[in-house]
């Protein structure tokens, strides 16, 4: 087990414009549900089937400007901003028109 991943590797495991991008994962050694990766909203309405999971989902935003809805709550967010989905809670992304798309950081953990 390598307990790391190169962005190279990644890309060409993943594709380089994935619109996801999984780092690490069981495969590194990350257990109980633990991944992370990044994700890119360009789309202007929110999903209609929104990200829920049993384990926890933290974001950070790296760039852009959007809204994030979790469950019933939506609010804005932009580049430095962080939030939490919490098990079970629905949650999707969209962008600001006129704006960058988001781009957010996101990592899974257990409960």
């Amino acid at each position: 087990m390598k307990p790391y991943i190169t962005k190279k590797e990644v890309e060409e495991i993943q594709g380089k414009d994935a619109r996801t991008q999984r780092f690490l994962t069981a495969e590194n050694g990350c257990l109980g549900g633990c991944t992370s990766g990044t994700t890119v909203y360009a789309g202007y309405e929110f999903s209609a089937h929104p990200g829920v999971h049993e384990d926890q989902e933290g974001f950070y935003v790296l760039e852009g400007e959007g809204y994030a809805r979790l469950g019933d709550l939506e609010f804005p967010i932009e580049a430095g901003d962080s939030f939490i989905a919490l098990p079970g809670v629905p949650h999707t992304i969209k962008t600001k028109p006129g704006c960058q798309p988001v781009k957010v950081f996101w990592f899974h953990s257990a409960v």
